[in-house]
């Protein structure tokens, strides 16, 4: 038998070692963490994405338990948890209101894209916050994750 040379094993069976991770201690997430639910304010997501907030009367305190990046609306109705961060390069007013349907907190443009201002009159009438980020929507994303924001698969 050969000699083993997994760093880390997760609980679903494959090892860290086998994505590339440089620090694999960054990837590993106690088994207690599925069961807690990691809240972020925006503020946090702010700072973590280098992101503008665009939208007026926006509570940075405001706080977010998943991320959900989508450019699909269809995915984002089928599968976003309530309380999440919506990450998509989409600008138009459809998104805002796929998010509301799913009582998205917050909505974070990536790629440097800007929603026009009939999105942002609707989002602020809607009472949703929304921002921008440079980054494209993997680094957004996998700064979010990284920083404790689990994904919609992994909250109940």
């Amino acid at each position: 038998m050969r000699k083993k040379e997994r760093a880390h094993e997760f609980d679903f069976g494959f090892s860290v070692s086998h994505f590339g991770f440089r620090n694999p201690q960054s990837a590993i997430r106690s088994p207690q963490w599925k069961e807690r639910c990691i809240l972020m304010t925006l503020e946090e997501v702010r700072e973590i994405l280098e992101a503008e907030v665009v939208s007026s009367s926006t509570d940075l305190r405001t706080e977010v338990r998943t991320g959900c990046g989508s450019d699909l609306m269809s995915d984002v109705l089928a599968f976003i948890k309530a309380d999440s961060l919506l990450l998509s390069g989409l600008t138009n007013p459809q998104v805002v209101r796929t998010a509301e349907m799913v009582d998205v907190k917050a909505i974070c443009f990536v790629r440097g894209k800007r929603p026009g201002d009939d999105t942002i009159g609707l989002a602020e009438s809607k009472g949703i916050p929304l921002l921008c980020t440079q980054l494209p929507m993997f680094e957004a994303c996998g700064r979010l994750y990284r920083n404790g924001l689990p994904g919609c698969s992994e909250v109940k």
